[in-house]
């Protein structure tokens, strides 16, 4: 039976579905080349940018989420070319909307990943949302290509098109963006970001500046990640990003202290590859660390290179 909407309801439909803020987006790698030197990405984003448009839109008090666990085992998988026994876990997710309805989604991770239940919840959440429209545009972005790094990452992120854009977003990047007539609201600044993935400015570069040292530091952000980045600017001054430093004095001083933290990264995932596996991800959910690409702080980033010097070399602790 068809049920014609309200002015309201499809004012909030609307203000679902419109795109992310580009400061929201992450990437991620999902398949690679046979040599790994290139691979797969797609954008996402956090589940907590999904619950913040939810409250902005309909408030705390106007949506639920509930979830149901159920397991699948034994299930072989292979797992570093290893044949191994594991399981399955998948959740499914309701998400109400006062006024809207429920739609429910499904997510499963492997039961031998450390974060299987998080993952699969987050997974879940994020497809119940897709039903009202909420990050639905993610699934009409194409299979897109790049070349990664030694560690499988990114070298360089393509730019979001822009239907992918919210109003007034309208982004240029790091490399050669031949679009400068749709630069649409310059002012806005970018405070957050993701795990480096994203090279995207919303503002003007300072005629004071050096470009080439500006592109420099925001290439940082790619290979220290979004927390660590936008602390180090913090620290150093009222700079919210590259853009906004005052002079070239400015932008060689954050290159230097960038440079600091992404050696404490490099070192992080130096040490990752001398203990195992489980050795590391158990020091990272001590800290409550996701992933190398998510250490919040400088303070968490040298606890993190501490233990993870002590679980490599146990003698010298």
């Amino acid at each position: 039976m068809h049920t014609e909407l309200s002015a309201e309801q499809h004012s909030y439909l609307e203000r679902l579905a419109v795109p992310f803020h580009p400061d929201a987006i992450n990437w991620r790698v999902t398949n690679k080349s046979h040599d790994g030197r290139r691979g797969c990405i797609v954008p996402y984003a956090d589940q907590r940018a999904y619950t913040d448009r939810l409250n902005e839109i309909v408030t705390p008090a106007g949506w639920t989420r509930t979830y149901e666990v159920t397991t699948l085992s034994p299930v072989t998988r292979v797992k570093k070319d290893k044949a191994i026994q594991t399981g399955k876990v998948i959740v499914t997710c309701v998400v109400s909307i006062h006024g809207l309805g429920s739609h429910s989604g499904s997510g499963e991770m492997w039961a031998d990943d450390d974060n299987a239940m998080t993952r699969a919840e987050a997974q879940a959440f994020k497809r119940g949302c897709s039903c009202f429209g909420l990050g639905r545009y993610f699934y009409d972005f194409p299979k897109m290509w790049v070349d990664l790094n030694e560690y499988g990452h990114p070298e360089s992120l393509p730019t979001l098109p822009k239907w992918a854009l919210p109003p007034g977003a309208v982004l240029s990047t790091i490399e050669n963006d031949h679009r400068p007539n749709e630069q649409a609201n310059p002012s806005v600044g970018s405070e957050k970001g993701n795990n480096g993935a994203r090279h995207a400015k919303l503002q003007p570069v300072s005629p004071s500046l050096d470009t080439s040292l500006t592109q420099q530091i925001e290439v940082f952000r790619h290979n220290v990640g979004d927390a660590l980045y936008f602390e180090t600017f913090r620290r150093g001054g009222p700079a919210r990003n590259a853009r906004e430093l005052p002079n070239m004095n400015a932008q060689k001083w954050m290159i230097q202290q960038l440079e600091i933290v992404e050696r404490g990264i490099m070192r992080v995932r130096s040490l990752a590859q001398e203990i195992q596996e489980n050795a590391f991800y158990a020091v990272l959910d001590a800290h409550k660390v996701q992933s190398v690409d998510k250490i919040p702080s400088f303070e968490v980033l040298k606890a993190v290179v501490v233990d993870l010097q002590n679980a490599a070399h146990p003698s010298a602790a």
